[in-house]
């Protein structure tokens, strides 16, 4: 594992090289619970199908990264997108990247495209959040009884250098605040100027379909993969479909 210096704090991250000349340096961005880490082998394999650079990095807080000392606010997804990442990218010297986010990291990627149209080369986004949908908070209160009820804080803990209990409260009591029940981020969306891929599990237990069908209802272009038999984890769920397509996507990116 690396490590470098955003914004005062100390961020991991894991670097895989290209293995073709002149391919797109492609940029992870976990979820809200997630970590370098948490990806598994999934950089590595999406490294061998693409021929890509693929970058993974853990945000403040999370996996082995130096943790903020402020409070969660409704817009740190937006602190992510407008601050930390432009920040990331310049430190890296990373330019024209695709970013691939999931979930939080979805959201984070549509914010920054939004702020910066003329940065990233394409979008692949999973699972994103644009809006606080009821199936959103369900699944959140599902979650919060598993902490209290299964070993999820320690599975949980195996993979973060904060305490575990901080690293959940700070999304689980984020998102069911009543602060957090107007946040939106639609208005970002007419700003995207890249492709735009947008992918979601038919069962995903914590969004409808809505939410990458806004993506593609305002950004034209859009191409929206729909899984069957997937949750809110494709790259758990359906690995290989996900790795497709995103090589298809990633492949004509390249053609005119």
């Amino acid at each position: 594992m690396k490590h470098i210096i955003v914004n005062g704090l100390r961020l991991e991250y894991r670097d895989h090289p290209a293995l073709v000349p002149g391919r797109p340096p492609l940029l992870l961005l976990h979820d809200g619970l997630g970590c370098v880490a948490m990806w598994r082998y999934f950089s590595a394999r999406l490294a061998a199908v693409t021929g890509c650079r693929v970058i993974a990095w853990s945000r403040a807080g999370y996996g082995g990264s130096q943790a903020y000392t402020d409070p969660r606010t409704p817009r740190y997804l937006h602190r992510e997108a407008e601050e930390v990442l432009p920040a990331l990218l310049a430190a890296l010297r990373i330019e024209a990247p695709v970013l691939i986010g999931h979930s939080d990291g979805g959201s984070i990627a549509l914010i920054f495209a939004g702020a910066f149209p003329a940065v990233p080369r394409a979008l692949a986004v999973i699972a994103p959040h644009e809006f606080v949908e009821p199936e959103a908070l369900a699944g959140i209160r599902a979650a919060g009884i598993a902490w209290h009820t299964t070993d999820l804080p320690q599975r949980l803990g195996r993979y973060h250098q904060a305490p575990a209990e901080r690293v959940f409260k700070d999304w689980h009591d984020c998102w069911l605040s009543p602060a957090f029940r107007d946040w939106n981020i639609e208005d970002s969306l007419s700003n995207i100027r890249c492709p735009v891929l947008a992918i979601q599990g038919e069962d995903d237990e914590y969004a409808t379909m809505r939410q990458i069908d806004v993506i593609a209802a305002r950004v034209p272009g859009t191409q929206l993969l729909k899984l069957a038999r997937c949750g809110h984890f494709p790259q758990r769920d359906q690995e290989a479909a996900l790795l497709e397509g995103l090589a298809v996507f990633i492949d004509r990116l390249g053609r005119p």
